[in-house]
């Protein structure tokens, strides 16, 4: 266990916290143009997906603030 503080803990959660923004402004900007004809149940799982693929990198991102490595 770690007894002093690190620098990837504080800069690791503004990563996440600008990452997530643009992700969510991209999507919520350019998705409704291309898929907002479409029928509202293709669109929920579509949106679905998007609302969850962000956290395929969690996991990885995550270990690296605490241990510093990415593996």
């Amino acid at each position: 266990m770690r007894t002093e503080p690190t620098w990837r803990i504080p800069v690791g959660l503004l990563g996440l916290l600008i990452g997530l923004a643009i992700y969510g402004i991209v999507i919520a900007r350019y998705l409704p143009d291309l898929i907002g004809d479409w029928p509202t149940l293709a669109q929920t799982v579509i949106y679905v997906f998007l609302g969850l693929v962000w956290l395929l990198p969690l996991g990885r991102f995550l270990k690296w603030m605490e241990t510093g490595n990415w593996r």
